[in-house]
């Protein structure tokens, strides 16, 4: 596997290619981003959408969610959380600010507008009939919940999450064979799943499936029979939930870069007089 340092050159060298790729290319794999990461959460969903128990029902979400991000790694798609790491671009001078801003932004709509298209297709096409409606339930009660979650501690979840998100991205760029970027990257995905941190596109599939699903007279009232809150669920409640969440994962991702380059990058040679 490559050393820390040879990450640092490896990803100045992916980072600046990220920020300068043409905005078409950018939208369009990240709209497959959106999807996988997406998939992800619905394979969580469906598994563990029977389990009482807390604890055993994150880990087996924590054992499957983190094959979206294999994808996406594997596939070359764009993801928003991972791509905080072009920190490290920019702080070897490969990229520029305005660049990085640029990738982000653009890649966070389509992650967004890929996680909307699966959260749509799961709800219409009566994926979440599963177990008499239980499914749908499941999925409108994560989607109330993250609504409910208050700012600070959103906030800080995003944080801790996109840490180990870009953890599980170096780890797997690190690897040289298939199985080593699998691995990589599902160790530290897995952490952020058990321990029930906030992963901003995986919100965008969660939220927006809740939201739908609610819309579905049958689910809502299946909904409502077993106890669930719907105040928080809403646009509103989607976008009070997104905003900290985001710049949660955005100071833990760009902190991660910034902490990595600190620690391993190359110092410069200096000239001494003989």
């Amino acid at each position: 596997m490559l050393s820390p340092a040879e990450f640092i050159n490896l990803y100045a060298q992916v980072g600046a290619k990220k920020s300068s790729n043409s905005a078409q290319r950018l939208y369009l794999s990240a709209v497959l981003a959106g999807f996988l990461i997406g998939a992800g959460a619905v394979v969580a969903n469906t598994a563990g959408h029977m389990l009482t128990n807390a604890g055993l029902s994150r880990v087996l979400c924590g054992l499957l969610f983190p094959f979206g991000l294999i994808m996406v790694i594997i596939t070359g798609a764009e993801l928003f959380t991972g791509n905080c790491l072009i920190a490290i671009s920019l702080l070897e001078k490969r990229a520029s600010l305005a660049g990085m801003v640029r990738n982000l932004v653009i890649v966070y709509i389509g992650n967004l507008l890929g996680a909307l298209v699966l959260a749509a297709a799961i709800v219409y096409c009566g994926q979440l009939d599963l177990s008499g409606g239980a499914l749908a339930v499941h999925t409108i009660r994560t989607a109330a919940a993250k609504c409910a979650i208050p700012f600070g501690k959103a906030l800080v979840m995003g944080i801790l999450c996109n840490v180990l998100v870009c953890a599980g991205v170096m780890c797997s760029l690190c690897g040289k064979s298939l199985a080593g970027k699998a691995i990589g990257a599902f160790v530290p995905v897995s952490f952020f799943v058990i321990g029930g941190f906030e992963h901003c596109v995986a919100n965008m599939y969660y939220i927006p499936a809740g939201l739908m699903a609610a819309g579905v007279p049958r689910y809502a009232q299946l909904a409502r029979e077993a106890g669930v809150d719907l105040t928080a669920l809403s646009l509103g409640g989607m976008t009070v939930n997104l905003i900290p969440v985001t710049i949660g994962n955005i100071v833990g991702g760009c902190g991660f870069g910034a902490l990595i380059w600190a620690c391993h990058r190359t110092e410069p040679q200096h000239k001494t007089n003989s």
